[in-house]
């Protein structure tokens, strides 16, 4: 598989926040590539670092004095914390718009549709013809009757229809790369399939990169190119989607999908048993030594509780602060052969 050099580029980034405890890493070396026009699954539990991560992109944590942040974030070639307040203020929402789960909390409720929209595009298209453009965008992300709904409040329209707005509002800029991180949790599960179709088209139409932010691994199985599976901070197995989905490395990537419904070629199996994963998510301010996933796996041996494997190809490891892709200057990315897995016992083909 062959994509575009890459757009963001990751490298060893470290979010930690210091309290009496010390410094509590709540992201601990994630490295991480999203190529230009491709399109990225992060997947993990709840509290595993996914979302900090990606406002990281966009320098989007909020700078409080207990704040550490190390390792470099380069959008199109330039390092995200080098960038002043000015230049930030024309990649968030211009270059990098974001998609959020909770569309009601984001959506202002004292403004009516369609005036939220046009002050989305008179931030990074000024001359446009804004009363057309909100139609148009609505439109687009599939919203009948655009003239009326623009003339609602947030409250008056559906969670579906509420996500779908945000969407318009996202892409309104045109961006570069859209982040969504669990736009579809609180919808049901025939709404989440329309809003990811949606992005799917967007994506196709425009060109733009995704990274998409879930829990759930059947949403990244046909929306995304490549994966990562991030747990207490780390990122654990990273890939090609299909490869990662069919044949897992990881045990814990392995855990979540045997912890999924899976349906046959027919209909859903009543009799088929999910698997939970045994053990809750280490906190970030009392993580074990070792492999931060041995306490839950059932491969662990007594190396893994002693020292952290690093992330490494079928090869051999990565060298210190490498990204899971690394990118040749006269080459485009090729991804074939460079799977990545954090564990000292990966499983193989042959393990069931």
């Amino acid at each position: 598989m062959e994509l575009s050099r890459s757009l963001v580029e990751i490298r060893n980034l470290r979010i930690g926040f210091y309290s009496h405890q010390g410094c509590v890493q709540a992201v601990d070396g994630v490295s991480l590539v999203v190529p230009s026009g491709g399109s990225v699954g992060l997947v993990g539990e709840s509290g595993c670092g996914k979302t900090l991560t990606a406002l990281a992109i966009a320098k989007l944590i909020p700078q409080v004095r207990d704040l550490h942040i190390e390792g470099q974030i380069l959008f199109e070639g330039r390092s995200v914390f080098d960038m002043s307040e000015s230049e930030l203020s024309l990649v968030r929402g211009g270059k990098i718009a974001y998609v959020f789960q909770e569309a009601g909390a984001a959506l202002n409720p004292t403004m009516r549709i369609g005036r939220q929209i046009a002050e989305a595009i008179a931030a990074h298209r000024r001359g446009s013809n804004t009363d057309s453009e909100v139609h148009n965008l609505l439109r687009q992300v599939g919203i009948p009757d655009p003239s009326r709904i623009s003339r609602c409040y947030p409250h008056e329209l559906s969670g579906g229809m509420q996500q779908r707005v945000m969407i318009a509002m996202a892409v309104a800029s045109r961006p570069k790369l859209l982040v969504a991180d669990e736009p579809t949790t609180a919808l049901d599960v025939t709404i989440q399939a329309q809003i990811l179709e949606l992005i799917k088209a967007i994506q196709r139409s425009t060109g733009m990169a995704l990274l998409l932010i879930t829990h759930n691994l059947g949403l990244v199985a046909d929306s995304t190119d490549l994966l990562a599976v991030m747990y207490a901070g780390r990122i654990l197995e990273w890939g090609l989607t299909e490869e990662l989905l069919t044949a897992p490395a990881h045990p814990y990537t392995a855990a979540l999908l045997k912890a999924a419904p899976q349906l046959s070629s027919t209909a859903w199996r009543a009799e088929q048993c999910l698997e939970s994963i045994r053990g809750v998510v280490p906190s970030p301010a009392q993580l074990p030594v070792g492999c931060k996933f041995a306490p839950r796996c059932c491969r662990a041996r007594p190396l893994c509780h002693e020292a952290e494997p690093d992330l490494s190809g079928l090869g051999g490891p990565l060298s210190s602060g490498s990204t899971p892709v690394e990118e040749q200057p006269d080459k485009r990315i090729t991804l074939s052969d460079r799977r990545r897995v954090r564990c000292w016992h990966p499983l193989s083909e042959t393990d069931g």
